[in-house]
């Protein structure tokens, strides 16, 4: 087990380098720069911000000085935000996003594994064609698209919840939750579906109802467990997707997250920001990639074999 943690660790590395590296030249390449909208401004002053920022050295300077300063798990400090850090800024938003993330994954898990496991209960019938019909509609609707249709309906001719804001209110978490859920929920409702179908296939299934077990007892404790492997291969990868993928949520709802920084440092041309960003989610993908396997590996006895003999 542990010479496979140290493998992935070892193989993430190259992976967050080439994410590094690739963020940084794609911004330096953009045009613009980080000062170029400002009115006004004396050439004198221009020079001395960028040799505050070390802007006026080459860039492979600029690439290699950035590479010492993560090494030390600092990302610099923030362009547009005058004295502050993008450390202070990814620690002032990423309790709003993860909260965000936290309840979208639960919105995909309890609608998309409930859709998965009632459509592998009675396979090519109706039961199975509407929810997975459904599913494929919510893989296909984009966020930007479902996100106002849902305020339109929902916020302004209803008038049931809020149409943005993220206060102590519940109402205002429900419909960014289901928004930025709703395409998680479908891939989760398929995985589910293939995972259940390929398990209650297996023979100790059919030995568990040829011994008279009731169909609620195959399923729940002998059919979930093996079924739901592919969804707990899924979450690591969805909960960072969904950190990543909420700046287009937190945009349309106005919700003070991650996202409002990283979108305004495109906007801005805040390097640091955007770099700071970007490596910080790589990293968390990463990690919830090498969580997910755990989780699987608990779940699937053969899979913790693999582990254990360090594949």
């Amino acid at each position: 087990m542990l010479k496979f943690i140290l493998s992935r660790l070892l193989q993430a590395i190259p992976v967050l380098l080439v994410v590094v590296t690739v963020t940084f030249f794609l911004v330096r390449l953009a045009p613009g720069g980080p000062f170029a909208a400002e009115k006004a401004v004396p050439p004198e002053v221009l020079r001395a911000l960028e040799t505050n920022y070390k802007l006026d050295l080459p860039v492979w300077q600029q690439y290699l000085s950035y590479l010492g300063d993560l090494a030390r798990g600092d990302f610099g400090p923030s362009f547009k935000y005058p004295g502050r850090s993008v450390n202070e800024l990814i620690a002032a938003g990423l309790p709003t996003s993860a909260e965000l993330g936290l309840y979208a994954l639960l919105v995909a898990l309890v609608i998309g594994t409930l859709a998965g496991v009632m459509a592998s209960l009675r396979p090519n019938t109706l039961q199975d064609y509407i929810p997975m019909s459904t599913a494929m509609i919510g893989i296909c609707m984009p966020s930007f698209l479902l996100g106002p249709v849902l305020v339109l309906i929902f916020g302004i001719w209803l008038e049931w919840v809020p149409v943005s804001g993220w206060g102590d209110i519940p109402g205002d978490k429900i419909l960014p939750a289901i928004t930025l859920g709703s395409t998680y929920a479908a891939y989760v409702a398929r995985l589910s579906r293939g995972g259940m179908l390929e398990v209650l296939s297996q023979d100790y299934i059919r030995t568990a109802r040829a011994k008279g077990l009731p169909e609620r007892v195959v399923i729940l404790k002998h059919g979930l467990r093996g079924g739901l492997v592919p969804v707990v291969a899924f979450l690591g990868p969805a909960f960072a997707g969904l950190l990543s993928g909420s700046f287009v949520v937190e945009t349309i709802f106005q919700i003070p997250g991650l996202g409002r920084f990283y979108v305004q440092a495109a906007f801005n041309r805040d390097y640091t920001m955007i770099l700071g960003t970007t490596t910080f989610l790589a990293t968390l993908i990463v990690i919830f990639n090498l969580l997910s396997d755990f989780l699987a590996a608990w779940l699937n006895p053969r899979l913790r074999y693999q582990f254990q003999k360090g594949k």
